[in-house]
């Protein structure tokens, strides 16, 4: 199994009301989870966000939280509703309702990698399906909503960063439109799950350090920001998708020759997205 379900880098200071967290980007892969996929150690690979967890690891030297999972996506995918099982590959499980995720291969155990690449041979126990779920995924939504309580509780507000990349290929259809291909999508699921002010804040700090930046097509925000954006309630969450090919050679899953620089420019992203709500009082400790 791998070793931990996450890990928080913490800031000597809580000076944010932003959380940072980047739910897909651990590459754990355990050898007893190797040997029951039919895929080599690379393929299995293929869907992990890879090295968005180093992208964005600056968020402490600005005040602010970040959570990073230790589960890789293909092993557990922690963008899912713990009850999102699969029929198809997780005996004991009986079908309801139509859910495209599921029928994609793609809920909370994940039944397939990108361009739908089974993982497995066959089906896999239903206590096996339970045991992922209880140490990996209840854990870092656990803590994740611990870490939002505490910056609420601090600032009055708090924004959550779901910090994901996209494959280059995901913005084709844009391109064949005339558009100009986007570097980011932010997903606030159309306005739900956080404040316009906020989303705008966050576009423009993107669009400063020089990337590109759609809305919620074709990525609006799956279960994370549907879960934990409560604008009302002043708790906002952005899923942030970075273009794949930016910063990494995608068939190699290695840094490309533009990955420092990308990072540099997502610093200077980081501290204009960290600063949000700063200029408000903090509430007094109760």
């Amino acid at each position: 199994m791998p070793k931990f379900a996450y890990e928080v880098l913490h800031p000597d200071h809580h000076t944010s009301c932003v959380v940072f967290a980047s739910p897909h980007s651990g590459r754990d892969y355990p050898w007893s989870f190797l040997r029951k996929t039919v895929l080599d150690e690379h393929t299995i690979r293929s869907s992990e966000d890879a090295f968005v967890d180093q992208l964005f690891d600056c968020a402490p030297k600005f005040g602010a939280s970040f959570l990073k999972a230790g589960a890789p996506r293909a092993f557990i995918d922690l963008n899912r509703s713990s009850d999102e099982l699969d029929p198809a590959l997780i005996e004991g499980v009986r079908k309801s309702g139509h859910n495209p995720r599921i029928a994609s291969g793609l809920g909370v155990i994940p039944r397939v990698v990108a361009n739908g690449r089974s993982i497995y041979r066959g089906k896999i126990p239903l206590a096996e399906a339970h045991q992922r779920i209880d140490r990996y995924w209840h854990p870092y939504h656990t803590q994740l909503q611990k870490m939002l309580d505490a910056a609420h509780q601090r600032h009055g507000q708090t924004v959550l960063i779901d910090c994901h990349s996209m494959p280059h290929e995901a913005m084709d259809g844009v391109a064949r439109g005339g558009m100009r291909r986007p570097d980011v999508v932010l997903g606030d699921r159309f306005g739900a799950a956080a404040g316009g002010e906020i989303v705008d804040r966050i576009e423009a700090a993107f669009a400063s350090a020089g990337f590109i930046v759609t809305r919620n097509a074709p990525f609006a925000g799956a279960y994370i920001t549907q879960a934990y954006g409560r604008p009302s309630r002043a708790q906002h969450a952005v899923q942030v998708e970075i273009d794949r090919s930016i910063y990494m050679n995608e068939q190699l899953i290695r840094p490309n020759g533009s990955f420092e620089d990308v990072r540099k420019a997502l610093r200077t992203v980081v501290a204009e997205v960290a600063a949000i709500g700063q200029d408000r009082v903090p509430l007094a400790a109760e």
